[in-house]
């Protein structure tokens, strides 16, 4: 069972998440064209499988889920509305492989991520009229609550995680780059992965155990008190770790050990 770690742990990690704040800037998402394009990009970002790096556009070299992006986007600036419901609602595991295909080798389980986008634009068309902004005007700025982003969220497959990691990062995207504004930000949470899971396994801030969903719900509670306790958004921390930690497990410390993350599911999709 994993619960929470010590409280000088957590007084290690908050002095330390203070100390790396200082001059670090946050992305922007200014690559990501609009509503559409990020709901149906971070509905299938989970276990990429990629094993190499690669330039893209003359950008990078990227790995990773921040590859899966540079090349979908990258496909839908050369062919308009491929990432909108309309165009989704056909997805196929051929049409998923070729439009993240790069250097020999394509994402994942693309059989998979052609479901999770067949269903998601089929909500889209049967409740939001095929547009992500409409969900969003729908949730009225609120994440939390009946009728909020992350309740709407949740009757799609892809976002049904019940920490809500994709949906959390979905909410971030939306509201840096001016499409979302949240009122009532008391809802913000990191998005619990491998990443935060590590950093907080092996700083000491969460005990080791070997039940995924108990270490990844510690993770987030424990992060969440990390951000009040440093006066930063949940946003901002999760941006923070993730983009220092992914290289670096020993970013906020190693005083725990060699500690790894329980495996991923499989069968999951949620991160």
């Amino acid at each position: 069972m994993a619960t929470q770690g010590s409280f000088a742990a957590r007084e290690r990690v908050v002095a330390r998440v203070g100390d790396l704040l200082r001059g670090y800037e946050p992305p922007d998402f200014a690559h990501v064209p609009g509503p559409d394009s990020a709901i149906f990009l971070c509905a299938v970002d989970h276990r990429t499988g990629y094993r190499g790096r690669y330039v893209v556009d003359g950008e990078g070299p990227f790995e990773g889920s921040e590859l899966m992006w540079a090349i979908g986007l990258r496909a839908a600036r050369r062919r308009p509305g491929l990432l909108t419901a309309p165009t989704q609602l056909g997805a196929s595991a051929a049409g998923v492989a070729a439009i993240f295909r790069i250097g020999g080798e394509t994402v994942a389980d693309p059989e998979r991520r052609a479901a999770l986008w067949r269903d998601l634009a089929a909500g889209l068309e049967r409740d939001y009229g095929g547009a992500a902004a409409r969900l969003l005007d729908a949730s009225g700025g609120r994440l939390g609550g009946h009728d909020g982003l992350l309740e709407r969220l949740a009757a799609f497959e892809a976002y049904a995680d019940p920490l809500a990691k994709k949906s959390q990062l979905l909410a971030k995207i939306c509201e840096r780059r001016g499409w979302l504004e949240i009122a009532d930000p008391e809802h913000w949470q990191v998005s619990a992965d491998n990443v935060l899971m590590r950093l907080a396994l092996r700083s000491g801030l969460v005990a080791p155990g070997d039940d995924l969903d108990r270490v990844r719900a510690a993770t987030r509670d424990a992060f969440a008190r990390v951000a009040a306790e440093a006066g930063v958004s949940p946003p901002l921390l999760d941006d923070l770790l993730w983009e220092l930690g992914r290289d670096d497990p020993d970013l906020l410390g190693a005083e725990a050990g060699d500690l790894r993350e329980p495996e991923r599911d499989p069968g999951s999709a949620w991160y």
